[in-house]
């Protein structure tokens, strides 16, 4: 039943009464789990047919309300049948007449195919509260009522008059299934103050909740295993989206219990032209294979009213389960949304160039012999204290705030962005410490094998090449450093990214072409400073004892050394990022405004706009054609805003500020297409950095929608503080029925 009809006497005029309608939503508030229901009666034990069941004051008061609950949801008992048993009187065969449950008067009517007779819902559920049991009546409630002859004059002799008990017991069910009325009819009307003090406390407690949930911190108490609502945060971005064209960032990692969950980030531009990533939720997978992803991403998706159809770009690190031309995510996705076009995330290509390099040029000995120990640790902090007082003592350094942190000697992870460079930086500046530490384990190791590695190993790192290749690595690590950490930002743009990565690959080679001297400089001044020889150039680079060398020491570290880092670098850069020369990121490319837009190329970007076909048909690509004109004379000759533009961000946001995304509808339609691209999953990353701080060791049962739920008040907490707390309590109060309603 849609809707249950229930009555509500309106005068004492008539039998009859009139019809009331407890709307679906109202419905709800009284809606018993049925798996209570089950696990308290037992499955089957509330009979449908009145003539079967138990009467009300046999169940115990405890569960009393859950059957009048349950009995209420399904409504009366009104069975259509074609024939119903004939009684005789007298000399009649008389018979329930199915015409009295039309009557306005009828909602409360049951009928018993069991013991053919009808009886009164309201009357079964309520009127023990009103008669007691020894003088309650028992027709129409536990006998049932079957003098078919006399049935309309005994139904109306039933209802009775306002007072009666059957309206009593009417009134009461009434009650009962609207909870928020029954609740303020039994609190009665509550007074402004009352109000006021609630919502002070209510509030209070909203505020202690958002601190919480800003800073990641549990909720000590309770129980965190159960759900929770953060769809007032979620809700603020989708409709921020507005149902425009989105891309996804998606990435999986394991949590503290070694889990397997997946994140996703939604990437997309604004009415106001601002690129924006935005945490969409993390979700548990059972394997991570691509057609398990693919299926929880889409419900991800369809959970929040997003469409595949939108979808306009995918980004992922370069596992073989996100990019495999066949089976991988990226294929199978694009079989269902064939512009949503992928790229394999920048930062984790560039983080894999480093990677290939460092392997080439290996030393990670120091590292294992003094990082691993926690003794040896201790003794390298407590070396750079007593450099440190000596440095601060002589004048070379200043004491401020924020200067002469500790550093140690973490081992470079292959998948943590920066650590190479971070690590080698840390090795530079503390040279001293470790080779005094190396020195003390030389002297103090009982063993004659780990004093002759030890030294063997001092003896190397005292060495000008080992110098030598520790400044090359590290200055080259610097370069690529800054595009690195311009890849992670969150408004970062494929075109962009793509002259950053231009950009790096230049200064590499001009690196390659006049960089060596100043390195060499930096080379001679360090090995002076701590004592270590630095070889004649000029002289032959001793290959090997036997055997006399044909090469100098300049030659060995300029052709062999130098320009073989670097060009291996470039190399590897050329070979990773081979996706920039594509047809698509070139037309992208040809969008950028920077210096009066110098590469713009018409042929491009109509090129381009063919990848697009959904959005790019034969008529919007002649429409297109002359908005490009039009559109590029007035660019360059007409307004100067566009000047100083410094991106395809830049040029988005300057469009919809004036209004011009509304004149050259489908150049801002591309430009927005090229943003939507995902250039890296730094996003998704710091996703995890959040999961980790959150589902600890002391929070490792936290349930799968809690977690969730403090993820994106944390990780959006810009967009959760502007949720007011109003909207908050609207939300909660509408969950269900509570005590006060404001």
């Amino acid at each position: 039943m849609d809707k249950f009809l229930i009555k509500q006497p309106r005068s004492s005029s008539g039998p009859f009464v009139s019809s009331h309608v407890v709307p679906e939503a109202q419905r709800e508030t009284i809606t018993p789990s049925s798996s209570n229901v089950d696990c308290i009666l037992g499955v089957g034990s509330l009979k449908r047919d009145p003539g079967g069941r138990k009467p009300i004051f046999e169940y115990d008061s405890n569960i009393r309300d859950v059957v009048r609950r349950h009995y209420i949801l399904m409504g009366p008992y009104q069975p259509k049948l074609r024939v119903y048993p004939k009684t005789i009187f007298g000399t009649s065969n008389r018979q329930f007449n199915p015409e009295w449950f039309n009557a306005p008067n009828s909602a409360w009517l049951e009928y018993s195919i069991d013991d053919d007779a009808i009886f009164c819902l309201c009357c079964y559920l309520f009127k023990n509260e009103f008669e007691s049991r020894g003088n309650a009546r028992k027709s129409f409630t536990q006998d049932g009522f079957k003098t078919w002859n006399h049935g309309p004059e005994r139904i109306r002799l039933h209802v009775g008059e306002v007072n009666s008990i059957h309206n009593k017991c009417l009134n009461r069910m009434l009650d009962f299934a609207n909870q928020r009325q029954s609740i303020q009819s039994s609190l009665h009307k509550q007074s402004e103050k009352t109000k006021s003090d609630y919502r002070i406390r209510l509030n209070a407690s909203i505020d202690v909740i958002r601190f919480l949930l800003r800073n990641g911190l549990p909720f000590r108490g309770h129980d965190e295993s159960e759900d929770s609502d953060y769809k007032e945060t979620t809700k603020v971005i989708i409709k921020d989206l507005d149902g425009d064209y989105f891309g996804i960032l998606v990435d999986e990692s394991k949590d503290i219990s070694h889990k397997e969950q997946m994140a996703l980030v939604l990437r997309y531009v604004n009415k106001n032209g601002e690129l924006i990533e935005s945490f969409l939720g993390i979700v548990h997978v059972g394997d991570t294979s691509a057609r398990s992803l693919q299926k929880v991403i889409y419900s991800l998706l369809l959970d929040h009213s997003l469409c595949l159809s939108r979808l306009r770009g995918q980004g992922y690190d370069g596992a073989s389960n996100m990019q495999g031309e066949k089976n991988g995510l990226k294929s199978l996705i694009l079989q269902d949304a064939p512009s949503a076009y992928y790229i394999h995330c920048f930062a984790h290509q560039l983080q894999l160039t480093l990677v290939a390099v460092s392997k080439k040029h290996p030393d990670t000995n120091v590292l294992n012999t003094i990082g691993t120990s926690f003794k040896r640790r201790d003794l390298l902090r407590q070396h750079q204290v007593e450099k440190l007082e000596e440095l601060l003592k002589s004048g070379e350094i200043l004491s401020r705030q924020g200067l002469n942190q500790e550093r140690g000697l973490q081992r470079p992870g292959d998948t943590h962005w920066g650590s190479h460079f971070k690590t080698l930086g840390n090795f530079v500046i503390i040279f001293s410490s470790i080779a005094n530490v190396l020195k003390d384990m030389k002297e103090n190791s009982p063993r004659d094998l780990d004093k002759l590695a030890v030294g063997n190993l001092l003896d190397k790192i005292q060495e000008f090449e080992f110098i030598f290749v520790l400044h090359l690595m590290f200055k080259m690590l610097l370069l690529t450093n800054e595009l690195n950490k311009a890849l992670q930002k969150k408004d970062q743009d494929i075109v962009n990214a793509m002259g950053l990565l231009n950009l790096s690959k230049r200064r590499l080679q001009t690196m390659r072409e006049s960089g060596l001297e100043s390195l060499m400089d930096e080379v001679s001044s360090f090995c002076g400073k701590h004592d270590i020889l630095v070889p004649e150039m000029t002289e032959d680079y001793p290959r090997s004892k036997r055997k006399k060398s044909e090469i100098s020491y300049l030659h060995h570290f300029r052709v062999e050394v130098f320009y073989a880092v670097i060009d291996l670098q470039l190399q590897e850069l050329n070979n990773r990022f081979d996706v920039v020369t594509s047809d698509l990121l070139l037309g992208m490319a040809s969008l950028n405004p920077v210096d009066s837009f110098a590469n713009f190329s018409k042929s491009r970007i109509m090129k381009l706009a063919e990848y697009y076909k959904s959005e790019f048909g034969d008529n919007e690509l002649r429409d297109l054609s002359y908005q490009l004109d039009s559109f590029i004379v007035y660019a360059r000759e007409c307004d100067r805003k566009f000047l100083n533009l410094k991106g395809i961000k830049d040029l988005a946001t300057m469009m919809a500020q004036t209004k011009l995304d509304q004149t050259w509808s489908l150049v801002y339609l591309l430009v927005k297409l090229a943003l939507i691209l995902p250039v890296a999953t730094a996003s998704v990353e710091r996703a995890f950095s959040s999961m980790k701080l959150i589902k600890n060791d002391l929070r490792n049962s936290i349930g799968e929608e809690f977690l969730n739920g403090c993820l994106v008040c944390k990780i959006e907490r810009k967009i959760f503080e502007k949720v007011s707390n109003d909207a908050i309590i609207d939300r909660f109060q509408n969950m269900k029925s509570r005590r006060v309603q404001l």
